[in-house]
């Protein structure tokens, strides 16, 4: 190997430990990650030694449309050339025109958008806007759930490791069981201004409630007169099959929060979207919640043709087919190993496979990386190993990811399973 290119890697991971965070180089060398990417190809990652790197991991969600997307990318480049940013007293066209798209493509009556720079920021909008809609202060989220790791989104996540050393947290904020009607209603009180969920808790370790739960939820809120706030992060925009994952339980909620997948892989980009009635507030006190570099012209163009490039490709299809695919592939590969792995279970392109032992899971995603395929654990349960490709991702694509996964299990069992 070039000594230069040696060094150069040598010295990125240098800055790392010496300007970053040392213990975060060390996980990276120890994940078998400690490489420099360099370039973005569709499914593709290719690093500085130009190595190509399946990614089967998709940025916990992000590249929907897969890396460098073309027509995302040359829509950003124009706009780029124009004006990448918001002088925010003049109307914003990319901004007006993606508000639009997402009230046509959206559930039910949600209708008014606001924009921002991450998901964690459309929960912390979110819950403003919840508590200044009802005049009432208590959220009720999900245990297990992960919702951002800002104060206002820590408070409705779900993994003490990541919420105890911030305590206090936000007051009026509790936590019930995941799926759990009984405790959820319980929990509602006078005081109550909304219900926070993930129609599939992602971090969680890809956890399905029954069919029936959620339409249950949201006759609750109803009932009760309390917001119905979905999180669709990780599973929006055609991830799980269809382009929203309420749709599956045939549910709309009052307010839902995007971001990942909405910048096309591209800009970073979150949103949160609200029916007429709950916007009322913000109607009244237009800038009573305001974001600087928000709904910047560059980050709405890549947004709205990431919908474009979502809605043409017929992205959610192809999450439906080749998800059925891996799915079943994966639960093959379980009963082959079953002192491994505990169960596959997923829904479109959003799959999990849940390892017997937490150690098992940091091992084989070593392995899968030794290999040249990206994985990684969900951070809330970290025994269970994401597969969140692209949804362009072909079949041939997956099968080469299924011949790594399942030498990178045999190679763990013989490590750890004594016979």
């Amino acid at each position: 190997m070039d000594t230069a290119i040696m060094d150069l890697n040598q010295e990125i991971l240098e800055k790392y430990k010496n300007y970053y965070n040392p213990s975060l180089a060390r996980l990276l060398k120890f994940s078998g990650y400690a490489t420099i990417e360099t370039k973005g190809e569709g499914v593709y990652i290719i690093d500085h030694l130009g190595n190509k790197f399946l990614d089967c991991h998709g940025g916990f969600g992000v590249f929907a449309a897969g890396h460098c997307h073309p027509k995302i990318i040359e829509a950003v480049k124009k706009q780029l050339e124009m004006l990448p940013l918001s002088a925010k007293v003049f109307l914003n066209k990319p901004l007006a025109e993606l508000a639009e798209m997402l009230a046509k493509i959206t559930p039910g009556n949600l209708q008014y958008s606001f924009f921002c720079n991450s998901g964690a920021e459309a929960v912390e909008g979110a819950l403003k806007l919840a508590r200044l809609y009802t005049k009432k202060t208590k959220i009720i989220s999900a245990l297990g759930a992960f919702h951002g790791k800002t104060m206002g989104s820590l408070s409705v996540s779900g993994r003490e490791l990541y919420k105890k050393p911030f305590e206090p947290l936000i007051p009026d904020f509790i936590q019930v069981p995941f799926a759990d009607l009984e405790n959820l209603e319980k929990a509602i009180d006078e005081k109550t201004a909304a219900v926070i969920l993930e129609p599939i808790q992602g971090e969680g370790g890809i956890i399905f409630p029954p069919q029936n739960y959620l339409s249950e939820v949201r006759k609750l809120c109803t009932d009760k007169k309390i917001l119905l706030i979905i999180d669709e992060i990780q599973t929006g925009l055609g991830r799980t099959g269809k382009m929203f994952a309420c749709e599956h339980f045939q549910i709309a909620p009052d307010i839902m929060l995007l971001g990942k997948a909405l910048g096309g892989g591209v800009m970073p980009i979150g949103a949160f979207i609200g029916t007429k009635e709950v916007w009322q507030p913000f109607f009244e006190a237009p800038l009573i919640h305001t974001s600087t570099f928000g709904g910047s012209e560059l980050a709405c163009i890549a947004g709205l043709e990431a919908l474009k490039v979502i809605q043409e490709e017929n992205l959610p299809q192809n999450a439906k087919e080749q998800g059925n695919y891996l799915l079943t592939k994966l639960k093959e590969i379980k009963e082959k190993y079953p002192q491994i792995i505990a169960e596959a279970r997923g829904l479109g392109l959003m799959i999990g496979v849940e390892m017997v032992k937490e150690g098992y899971a940091g091992g084989v995603i070593f392995e899968m990386a030794r290999q040249k395929v990206i994985g990684a654990y969900t951070l809330n349960m970290p025994k269970v190993i994401r597969f969140e490709p692209p949804l362009i991702i072909k079949k041939e694509e997956i099968d080469f990811a299924l011949d790594v996964f399942e030498k990178s299990i045999s190679k763990v069992q013989k490590q750890f399973i004594k016979n």
